[in-house]
């Protein structure tokens, strides 16, 4: 066992749910640069868990967190940190959610940002929040490995520049909290599955980082074992699962609807094959087909409302079923809310019938 805090200060009583509550159990002090991340609830499933002989399947709903993502966790501890290390400029390479989460974070810290975005492959409420909150933004032709790429070497030219992607320790810190969450939401119990969508690997390597601690402090009993899930059209960590390899083969031209985690050279493959294998669990692709069918059943069926990436867990039900005890307690992440990523559900406002009068509204909504 190795000495860590004291249950009661790792939990404390009273006060509100946030990354912070855990601050005993994080390496940062000092006044934290808060948003009120953390908290989210974890929302017992009323349909689709039972569709699935599951009767015990959560959704952890991030997309309740200040810009509408899991990112904030890591982000509030990580702006923390470069607050009190002088930074001035925080910059990342973003798909989307961490563009919004830099920028938010840096304005409350007094600081700027700068954002470095894939060309055309940034959804546009995702960006709209990073412009809003005043965040420099570049373009750059290419993937998201391709905008990392040119981040890192803009970081290693330049001391103005600190970086916040998830290759930053403080930003794993910070989401590992949800880990830590969840054990309390569950009355003090660790689930037997954790299933999360994957994509630059930081998440699941900080899922297993604080269920891990909370055994190695002789403050939990157990450990989940971890699923990863990846788009069908951008799944290198799943490749290399279902082919034994112990390395991970980039993708030149990863595409899929799920935005989030359209990634073919994640940067940190090495830890998230290190929590699967440790964890017993497994890494499985989903095709997007699924993804859309899924985001569509967790609106109708749960109302919870996600971008495509936040429902790869749900489709992966589908292959997991009768690889998953029926009796197991199952938590599926949902890291970010649908509002980020409008343009995925097909609407159009013309194609919904107009009501000319009473008799034709009531006509039109007849059951």
């Amino acid at each position: 066992m190795i000495k860590g805090p004291p249950p009661t200060d790792i939990f404390p009583r009273g006060g509100s749910p946030s990354v912070f509550r855990y601050m005993s159990a994080l390496p940062v002090r000092g006044e934290p640069v808060s948003l009120g991340e953390g908290g989210t609830p974890l929302l017992a499933s009323r349909r689709i868990g039972p569709s699935f002989g599951l009767r015990d399947l959560y959704i952890k709903n991030e997309g309740q967190n200040p810009t509408g993502s899991f990112k904030d966790r890591g982000m509030a501890v990580a702006v923390t940190a470069a607050r009190r290390s002088g930074a001035r400029v925080l910059v990342c390479a973003s798909t989307g959610n961490t563009s919004a989460s830099l920028a938010a974070y840096a304005s409350r810290a007094g600081l700027e940002s700068a954002v470095v975005i894939p060309d055309g492959k940034v959804a546009q409420g995702k960006l709209t929040q990073a412009v809003a909150y005043g965040a420099k933004v570049v373009r750059v032709a290419g993937g998201f490995d391709d905008a990392l790429k040119m981040t890192l070497r803009l970081v290693a030219r330049s001391r103005v520049f600190y970086p916040v992607n998830s290759i930053n320790p403080y930003r794993i810190e910070g989401q590992k909290t949800v880990s830590l969450e969840v054990y309390e939401q569950l009355g003090r119990k660790v689930p037997d599955y954790v299933v999360l969508p994957v994509g630059n690997a930081g998440n699941i390597s900080a899922v297993w980082k604080g269920f891990r601690e909370l055994k190695a402090w002789g403050v939990a009993d157990g450990l989940p074992r971890l699923v990863g899930v990846q788009a069908a059209g951008a799944a290198p960590i799943a490749e290399a699962y279902s082919k034994g390899l112990g390395s991970v083969r980039p993708w030149e031209n990863p595409e899929t609807v799920a935005s989030a985690i359209r990634i073919g050279n994640p940067v940190s493959w090495k830890k998230a094959q290190a929590a699967v294998r440790e964890s017993g669990g497994m890494v499985v692709a989903v095709e997007d087909r699924e993804i859309v069918r899924a985001r569509e059943e967790m609106s109708r069926k749960e109302g919870v409302f996600v971008e495509a990436a936040s429902a790869a867990p749900v489709a992966a039900l589908k292959l997991l079923d009768g690889m998953i005890p029926k009796d197991s307690t199952v938590v599926c992440i949902a890291t970010g809310t649908g509002l980020k990523d409008q343009e995925a559900v097909d609407w159009k406002m013309d194609s919904m019938p107009l009501a000319s009068d009473d008799d034709s509204l009531a006509r039109l909504l007849s059951p």
